[in-house]
């Protein structure tokens, strides 16, 4: 790709968000994945959505449940989205490699949007979980099956894909403090998702 991955994902959902939210929906085919997440927040606590997209049907389930959501994502068009659909909730226009906040967050969640980062970018967006995490913290991500690349399609252009390899983001996991909880590859009840669970050990 002649651009760097990560600007080229972003371009596409300036340009293309608004179509691929609403092919997207509100189904919650996440349900299970986020009953667990859920069930180890405390009640009515902070939770972080880093690439949150359009809000749907994530942070509104959250804000459903009583957490309180803060939303962030590289693309305005999706900020946009995510304010008209989870008018409850925080929402910023930031770059999860610039990932910045002073609180600290209860849950983290970066579902379908982390793997779309290079390999290094990802390293590197383990001292920020880290970072941000309260004590006994939650993180829930997707990711690829297997270590390399992958180019998907949005509305007839390439779309990146990036992943390392599972053996590789338990060793992150680990040294940036959180404990493997669970750890699903390609989920059959989750549209093939490659799907991580894990916690702050304090």
């Amino acid at each position: 790709m002649q651009d760097h991955p990560t600007h080229s994902v972003l371009d596409l959902y300036r340009r293309h968000g608004p179509v691929w939210a609403k092919r997207r929906g509100k189904a919650l085919i996440e349900r299970v994945w986020i009953d667990r997440f859920c069930a180890l927040l405390p009640a009515g606590s902070d939770v972080l959505d880093i690439g949150c997209g359009s809000g749907l049907p994530l942070a509104n389930e959250l804000v459903r449940r009583n957490f309180r959501v803060t939303g962030i994502d590289g693309a305005q068009q999706m900020i946009d989205l995510f304010q008209q659909n989870v008018p409850n909730a925080s929402a910023f226009v930031m770059d999860m490699r610039q990932l910045s906040f002073e609180q600290r967050f209860a849950g983290q969640l970066a579902w379908d949007s982390f793997f779309h980062l290079t390999p290094e970018d990802q390293r590197g967006m383990f001292t920020l979980f880290q970072k941000h995490a309260a004590s006994h913290g939650v993180l829930l991500f997707t990711s690829g099956p297997a270590e390399g690349s992958a180019i998907g399609v949005m509305e007839g252009e390439p779309l990146y894909h990036g992943s390392l390899s599972p053996d590789e983001y338990r060793t992150l996991l680990h040294g940036a403090g959180f404990r493997v909880m669970d750890n699903v590859i390609e989920d059959p009840t989750c549209g093939q998702r490659t799907v991580w669970l894990a916690q702050r050990v304090d």
